[in-house]
């Protein structure tokens, strides 16, 4: 049997690339939980300390501009409001990490659908701000939407 007509092995144990995938989703929710928790423990004051820095070491006006606005926005509730975003988010990959190690379909899907959805805006900062970084990223996701695109398109093919 040739490489293209192999069928399709259910064993997740075949799909190195999905396992690649799976650890790359389960360090980004790790790392979002870890994120979300230490935002909660420092609540608004560490980072409205740390834009008033910004403010005063780059001479900014103090009642103008973007990070005075920011400045006003921070307070406990929006706090709370970005852990549990946050957080949402740490689950998501954790789940789709889950999944992907164990090859199910369903994971394929939300992942190459919750890729996908970066993908213009991707294209965007591309075009704005080019750079090796910005094409790091670009070229990770898309590698990412392949994958998991092939793997849908082999589960289709083979049953």
């Amino acid at each position: 049997m040739s490489q293209r007509q192999r069928p399709y092995n259910p064993d997740p144990h075949a799909h190195p690339g999905l396992h690649a995938l799976a650890l790359f989703e389960l360090a980004k929710g790790l790392l979002a939980l870890i994120a979300a928790a230490s935002l909660e423990v420092m609540g608004p004051e560490p980072i409205r300390r740390l834009i008033h820095q910004m403010i005063a070491r780059f001479n900014l006006d103090p009642d103008r501009g973007t990070l005075p606005s920011l400045l006003n926005a921070i307070n406990p509730e929006a706090v709370h409001l970005a852990v549990a975003v946050v957080t949402v988010y740490a689950i998501w990959r954790l789940v789709e990490s889950w999944g992907l190690w164990r090859a199910k379909a369903w994971a394929s899907w939300l992942g190459c659908v919750g890729t996908a959805v970066y993908l213009p805006f991707d294209m965007y900062a591309l075009v704005r701000h080019p750079g090796w970084h910005t094409w790091a990223v670009v070229i990770i996701n898309v590698l990412v939407v392949a994958i998991l695109a092939r793997d849908l398109l082999r589960r289709r093919r083979h049953g």
